[in-house]
């Protein structure tokens, strides 16, 4: 049935960008994006219990990154998207390491702190001639292969989607190994879980990496696909955005990612829709809804909805069961 789903799931994620508009191509092809980084932050906040405010810091270093290899050297854009995850996973890694005397609020305000002073480090005057101070750095649309048939939005798309599925097998297999099983013990019991021989401080200075490499993947993928990075493109708000779309689409759920990222590009939108005037008050509403009716986000609701359904099957198996099981009976009294 799962093999089933994900041939279902990969036929549709194949067909969209051939029947949507370039404008929902692009909005699609964020979702990817925004995907990646919930993924990250899930590893982070969900398995590992560190709540993050930043991530939108790591964002911004993984897109500047690209842009500035795109502005500066003539490597392929596809080849900056290792290095920025490279260069995410040594800064996330090194951040993580004085973290670790850090823990609930104190460290979530660490990372509040890294995401603020993040943009005014890029408009610094002395490094501009690299981030391109306040105007920031834009560079051409990539074009697709030669005799591939698709235009620049699909392509990126695709592009983004082939980056995205390794990213979230790799992600799959790290949180279902013994490294997964580590970071929820240390997120549940972390004094048990130093007794048990787990290296609790390798552990979440790792998970801290790992989490910042997949967001800075991500932000370099943004950065190919939006032609543009400033330091205002990267303020508090998106870090914040981050944490929401892990809460609405599940805590320590891996498809909760993927909600979470629809919820982040696509609410904004629908709220601007409904009122010109106060789109952020739509926004603060829909959320406040979707906590009080899924206070375990989307991922939690849909597995809520499974077992009672496999519940009522396994009753009206069991029943059909029981009704077979009394027929012999009542024609064997009935008998002479």
């Amino acid at each position: 049935m799962n093999a089933l789903w994900l041939a279902a799931l990969g036929l549709v994620l194949v067909v969209l960008p051939f029947v949507l508009s370039s404008y929902h191509v692009f909005q699609l092809t964020q979702v990817v994006v925004y995907a990646i980084v919930l993924l990250g932050l899930n590893i982070l906040t969900g398995y590992n219990g560190q709540v993050s405010l930043g991530h939108g810091a790591f964002f911004a270093i993984g897109a500047y990154t690209t842009a500035i290899l795109l502005d500066k050297t003539g490597i392929p854009y596809w080849a900056t998207v290792p290095v920025g995850g490279a260069i995410c996973l040594v800064a996330g890694f090194l951040f993580g390491l004085p973290a670790l005397r850090l823990e609930g609020l104190y460290l979530a305000l660490a990372t509040f702190a890294l995401a603020v002073a993040t943009p005014q480090i890029l408009k610094y005057r002395h490094i501009e001639q690299w981030t391109g101070g306040v105007q920031g750095i834009t560079f051409a649309k990539p074009d697709p292969p030669p005799h591939i048939p698709l235009d620049s939005d699909q392509w990126l798309y695709f592009f983004c989607l082939v980056i995205a599925v390794p990213v979230y097998v790799v992600g799959w297999n790290l949180l279902r190994a013994r490294t997964g099983r580590a970071l929820v013990a240390i997120r549940d019991h972390p004094l048990a879980a130093s007794a048990m021989g787990i290296d609790t401080a390798f552990y979440k200075s790792a998970t801290f990496g790992i989490s910042a490499m997949f967001t800075g993947i991500a932000g370099s993928l943004g950065a190919i696909v939006t032609q543009f990075v400033a330091p205002d493109s990267f303020p508090i708000f998106l870090s914040l955005s981050f944490l929401v779309g892990i809460a609405v689409g599940g805590i320590a759920s891996i498809p909760g990612a993927v909600f979470g990222a629809v919820f982040i590009e696509f609410v904004p939108n629908v709220a601007d829709a409904i009122s010109d005037a106060a789109p952020w008050a739509i926004y603060g509403l829909v959320l406040i809804v979707f906590m009080y009716v899924m206070p375990e986000g989307l991922a939690g609701l849909l597995r809520t909805l499974t077992r009672r359904f496999d519940a009522r099957g396994e009753r009206g198996l069991a029943g059909a069961a029981s009704g077979r099981k009394r027929e012999p009976r009542t024609s064997d009294a009935r008998s002479p």
